[in-house]
């Protein structure tokens, strides 16, 4: 059994609280079918350190209990952010460009899949699956490949920053 230290739980705790202020200071464009969330660059920490797995999908989870589509989406979103917070730990290769491009595209696919279908099936109106995915997938590659790459690559920069992200506490 991993050993949660209070520095870690801190940690995680404190990003979590992130990714929550970051999604509701832009509340109006983080909810719907665009889901444009800043918050969701925050997502690039699990490439760096598993204990942001646990982060963002707290974060997520408390984030969507405020969401315009109604609690199912605390469930539904938080599950998709959870797969791809680990799909992104597990895919990931220390220091590669490429991999951390790459792996910014989990979030993108399965809250495309995964939020795309909850929104659609819960429309009043009949919107197609596609349009719907096509929008929140729009709205995740702007903000975590485009954004959080851009973001993650200037922070590798800084020895300090990178090694108060990936320590092991």
């Amino acid at each position: 059994m991993e050993n949660f230290s209070a520095r870690r739980i801190t940690r995680i705790g404190m990003a979590a609280a992130l990714y929550v202020v970051v999604t509701l200071i832009g509340a109006p464009l983080a909810y719907d079918n665009i889901q444009f969330r800043i918050s969701e660059a925050l997502m690039l920490l699990c490439f760096y350190n598993k204990d942001y797995i646990l982060s963002v999908s707290i974060g997520c989870l408390i984030a969507n209990i405020f969401s315009t589509v109604g609690m199912i989406d605390t469930i539904v979103g938080t599950a998709a952010t959870l797969i791809a917070g680990v799909l992104i730990y597990l895919c990931r290769k220390e220091g590669s460009t490429s991999r951390l491009i790459l792996c910014s595209l989990f979030p993108v696919i399965l809250n495309a899949v995964f939020v795309g279908a909850e929104i659609t099936n819960l429309s009043k109106e009949p919107v197609s699956f596609w349009f719907m995915a096509a929008g929140v997938a729009l709205g995740e590659f702007v903000c975590v490949t485009v954004i959080g790459t851009a973001l993650f690559k200037a922070l590798e920069k800084n020895e300090r920053v990178m090694r108060s992200i990936s320590e092991k506490v």
